[in-house]
């Protein structure tokens, strides 16, 4: 197994990640450059991986100027910043692995497209819910046909009343303007996995939604800006911030987020001076909280997806068949078969599925390896091409929301 040379373009939470594959899997790859705007950030990340000086940069196009440095780059940059880097590394012939989303609108998911339609190396999109093993399975068992043909697919994303107000009421996905509508920057993964399973271009799509509860007119009497203010209802707030980030037994994610210095006084300093200490109905948000699609297939397959941040647990899949019903949870999978008459559990969540998104993200980046060591896109399922298609129809969504209509995809 020859092993492959990466740089990362962002060494936020995601190019970590990614990058601590080669922790673990120090044969398959090598880090070897980074670039981040952040200087605590590169730091931290040049001491994790061994990195000299002349390996770290300040800016995208600081490492993308250079020579090519490694055969994959890894762009994990923030959602509206995909496109430019990912242009450049192709300029300078990368493989290239892209964090979700493509891009925050549908004309630069189509211009890529294009331009990348006559590219000689892979690229990839880091929809990580594909290579779970509890997705894997339920593919599988579509494909072996036991439950004949699909009819109607069924999927919730469970947002998690704490996740939303910790990612989209305070942190860096809370605005349109800054990032991109809900459905892309979250629900992404959840919009492919569902055109996966119906293995079909869409016909049709309609969507309802909107921000519902995070608002000032939602605020509790009583309420402060910020949650460490003597806030009068603080303790019986399910979205307090000092529920969420002091409790000084937790240093991982999502308190990591807040600050480089996870001391009390360092997380106290954050919830007062920086956004993840804001109250979360005092807010600068307004992206929806919850949302429902309507989906019609080009082979006739039905499909109902649900996000909510009212929500606590882990999704929700149902697919059912003409021969029987598969039920997911992301801790069982069960099968009705109604040939038989049987019900009976056939895949249960393991130790390696406690990882980061149930086994997915170590899970993508083997495969990816797989693919980039064969130059074989076909290796690979979250190609750009399966990618584009589930970006055209969260766009489609968003946009059916906005105008109360059904769309459907630009000819």
């Amino acid at each position: 197994m020859k092993q492959k040379s990466a740089i990362i373009i962002g060494a936020g939470n995601r190019g970590n990640t990614y990058a601590s594959y080669s922790i673990s899997f120090p044969d398959e790859i090598k880090i070897v450059g980074v670039a981040d705007p952040n200087p605590e950030k590169r730091d931290k990340f040049s001491q994790l991986y061994h990195l000299t000086d002349s390996q770290c940069y300040d800016s995208w196009e600081s490492i993308l100027n250079q020579p090519k440095l490694s055969d994959i780059a890894i762009i994990t940059t923030q959602d509206q910043m995909h496109i430019k880097p990912a242009l450049a590394a192709m300029k300078k012939g990368y493989h290239i692995l892209l964090e979700k989303p493509l891009a925050t609108t549908e004309e630069d998911c189509i211009t890529f497209n294009n331009k990348a339609k006559d590219y000689d190396r892979i690229i990839g999109l880091c929809h990580v819910l594909r290579f779970t093993s509890h997705y894997i399975k339920i593919k599988e068992l579509i494909n072996s046909g036991v439950i004949g043909d699909i009819v109607n697919i069924e999927h919730l994303e469970p947002v998690n009343y704490w996740h939303m107000a910790h990612s989209y009421v305070r942190g860096n996905w809370r605005r349109l303007d800054e990032s991109s509508p809900m459905i892309v920057a979250k629900s992404i993964h959840d919009i492919d996995l569902v055109s996966w399973f119906a293995n079909s271009p869409y016909k049709s799509i309609y969507s309802t939604g909107s921000l519902r509860h995070f608002t000032k007119e939602n605020a509790p009497e009583g309420s402060t800006d910020r949650c460490i203010s003597n806030c009068a209802v603080e303790n019986e707030c399910p979205y307090s911030a000092l529920k969420l980030y002091m409790n000084m037994e937790l240093t991982g994610w999502p308190v990591s987020v807040i600050s480089s210095d996870l001391s009390k006084e360092g997380r106290e300093k954050a919830l007062q001076e920086g956004p993840y200490g804001r109250c979360v109905y005092q807010s600068d948000n307004d992206v929806v909280d919850h949302q429902v699609v309507s989906i019609e297939f080009e082979n006739d397959v039905k499909a109902s997806f649900t996000m909510s941040a009212f929500t606590d647990g882990e999704r929700r899949t149902r697919i059912m068949g003409t021969m029987g019903e598969i039920i997911g949870d992301f801790n069982t999978i069960t099968l009705n078969n109604f040939r038989n008459q049987t019900k009976e559990i056939v895949w249960a969540k393991s130790e390696e599925d406690e990882m980061g998104h149930g086994g997915g993200d170590f899970g993508l980046m083997k495969q990816f390896l797989v693919a980039v060591r064969a130059n074989d896109p076909t290796l690979f399922s979250s190609s750009l091409e399966a990618a584009v298609e589930s970006h055209l129809m969260s766009f489609g969504a968003e946009k059916s929301r906005l105008e109360k209509k059904v769309v459907h995809p630009l000819n």
